[in-house]
């Protein structure tokens, strides 16, 4: 089972540093990396989306978690005086 190679819009390859020249694809449960501007190839295991944890963000914490913004006024000073 593979999937289409595709290329990865913005990403910058880590050897030679080219933009939108690296492009990846799965292949059996494995994640490959590579960039065709050189001879970088890497391949990841896929991780079990079961066990990943998932990031916490404003929109996933519980409200009593998140913390209250206390306002504050600024005062600008003029500097000529």
């Amino acid at each position: 089972m593979s999937t289409p190679k595709r290329f990865i819009a913005g990403a910058v390859c880590p050897r030679c540093a080219a933009m939108d020249r690296v492009r990846t694809w799965e292949q059996n449960g494995i994640r490959y990396r590579d960039c065709v501007a050189c001879d970088f190839f890497e391949q990841l295991p896929i991780e079990d989306p079961t066990r990943a944890e998932e990031l916490k963000t404003r929109v996933n914490r519980p409200r009593e978690e998140q913390k209250t913004n206390d306002v504050q006024t600024v005062r600008i000073l003029d500097p000529k005086g």
